[in-house]
């Protein structure tokens, strides 16, 4: 098996689990070497590493796309939501084939300026005020009208990125292959508003009402400026990227131990 690796943070390549699982994978027989762009992907590579935290997992999606290639996370991060998997599970897993490859949809904005096509992300499209004015927020479902937004942004999310930025606003979680999206103002100035979940075969309209003459978008961790009269479209894009799960992960635990989903300090037991 042929393995490239994206490791986005140079301070890591002298790092000793980086060092030791490098040499389990060559011990194991797996053929590795680095790659940060998609120029650098070697023809015959059936994989692709990614060698940090969940920051480092969204950019290396990005060059697993433009590969064709599944992408399977490393924790040497924090959190490790999306780079879920230890560093020493990685070389026998890989070599044994113990793993699955599972679809995971993405979202996509149109309608951006500056000579930029449209823009996929894993986790969400996020909208934001661009200075300190309250944003309007006009939003139609399949032409269809939901009332103006007034916040601060909104986050357009998938299923995977319900446990991210659309989590702190509070919307819901959903398990990952749930076939949905996540409308979640930010900040919203109406007591009644709450997250909307829409299916990924919606059609989602975005106009704005601004007294700024900018926005900012972001999708996943690519950040852009936009005009305030700027129209947006978004939709899902279900599938789209080939996700590696080893054998014995689990969503639900990882909620627990990750996000302490369920904990009750009151009836711990010792």
């Amino acid at each position: 098996m042929k393995l490239a690796y994206y490791l986005k943070d140079r301070r890591l390549q002298l790092d000793a689990r980086v060092l030791a699982l490098l040499a389990d994978l060559g011990a194991a027989g797996l053929d590795v070497y680095p790659a940060l762009s998609a120029s650098e992907i070697t023809p015959g590579t059936d994989m692709l590493l990614s060698f940090g935290g969940d920051g480092t997992y969204l950019s290396a999606a990005v060059l697993a796309l433009q590969a064709s290639l599944p992408v399977l996370g490393v924790n040497f991060g924090r959190l490790g939501f999306l780079s879920e998997n230890k560093p020493e599970d990685i070389a026998e897993a890989l070599a044994s084939k113990s793993y699955s490859i599972q679809r995971r949809g993405l979202v996509q904005v149109s309608g951006l300026c500056g000579g930029d096509g449209p823009q996929m992300a894993l986790n969400e499209i996020c909208i934001r005020r661009h200075g300190s004015a309250m944003l309007g927020i006009d939003v139609q479902v399949d032409n269809r009208p939901l009332p103006t937004y007034w916040a601060d942004g909104l986050i357009v999310a998938t299923s995977s990125g319900s446990t991210a930025y659309s989590l702190s606003v509070g919307g819901p979680i959903c398990v990952p292959d749930s076939r949905v999206l996540i409308l979640a103002p930010v900040a919203p100035h109406n007591l009644n508003v709450r997250p909307l979940i829409v299916p990924d075969t919606a059609l989602i309209g975005v106009s704005f009402r601004s007294r700024e003459a900018t926005l900012c978008l972001s999708a996943d961790n690519r950040e852009y400026v936009l005009p305030a009269d700027a129209s947006l479209q978004i939709n899902a894009v279900p599938g789209a990227l080939q996700r590696v799960v080893l054998n014995g992960s689990n969503f639900i635990e990882a909620l627990r131990s990750r996000l302490h989903w369920g904990s009750d300090i009151r009836n711990e037991t010792e």
